[in-house]
């Protein structure tokens, strides 16, 4: 049976499913999804911590999911922008696991992974495949990956 490792950008899923469908991620179906393609061997979920109750409540679904969640305080800086960023965090995880799995599943639309997949396949012979929005997700990304999964139908919570 082929072994998985799982990857969530939680931010970058929720900003681009909300832009691209108005609606939120289906995180169960994800899983379900995957978990057709072989066995989830490590999920994890990169999220920012707020420290508020809805979103302690949703870190609590994705941990029945199966998912271990990894939370960075949200930092608002003076000048009114803010910092919550997980790529490096996501590139670390990712390039350990790629050595002990057969396949890397990234949900993220993120531009700035397409150096780690291919170093990932290169380096491991992983299959790398990519859950994303059409259209939010970069084309590097898409290229980058084995395969690419739109986030559509199925995937979304209406």
């Amino acid at each position: 049976m082929k072994k998985i490792a799982l990857f969530a950008d939680v931010q970058n899923l929720y900003y681009t499913v909300r832009q691209g469908h108005g609606c939120h991620f289906n995180y169960a179906a994800l899983w379900a999804d995957v978990s057709r393609e072989g066995q989830i061997v490590e999920a994890l979920a990169y999220a920012i911590d707020r420290g508020d109750s809805k979103q302690q409540q949703f870190q609590q679904i994705l941990r029945n999911l199966g998912f271990e969640v990894r939370l960075k305080p949200y930092i608002q800086r003076a000048d009114g922008s803010a910092k919550g960023d997980w790529d490096v965090g996501i590139t670390l995880d990712v390039i350990e696991a790629a050595a002990r799995v057969d396949q890397v599943v990234l949900a993220s639309g993120d531009g700035d992974f397409d150096l780690l997949l291919e170093r990932a396949m290169q380096r491991h012979g992983v299959e790398t495949v990519v859950y994303g929005v059409p259209g939010l997700t970069a084309l590097s990304v898409i290229r980058a990956a084995s395969r690419y999964v739109p986030i559509e139908g199925k995937l979304l919570l209406r």
